[in-house]
């Protein structure tokens, strides 16, 4: 069994191989996943909430998660 370090070693090494271009291309499709893991765990938390009110609560936490001394 690998552990984290290996793994995380071995992707390092992967992304290190990307050109400039692939690696922004990267980041935004890991940004898109995280965004929807995140969506997906507010439906499972509040199945009772509709699309519209699933949008405000992920937009309210995102907003706490921006650091205000940029």
């Amino acid at each position: 069994m690998r552990s984290i370090n290996d793994s995380h070693r071995e992707y390092i090494k992967i992304i290190r191989k990307l050109t400039p271009e692939e690696r922004l291309k990267k980041c935004f499709e890991l940004n898109e996943l995280t965004k929807q893991l995140f969506l997906t765990g507010l439906k499972n938390r509040f199945p009772d909430l509709s699309q519209e009110e699933i949008k405000k609560l992920y937009l309210k936490r995102i907003n706490k998660c921006h650091n205000l001394d940029y």
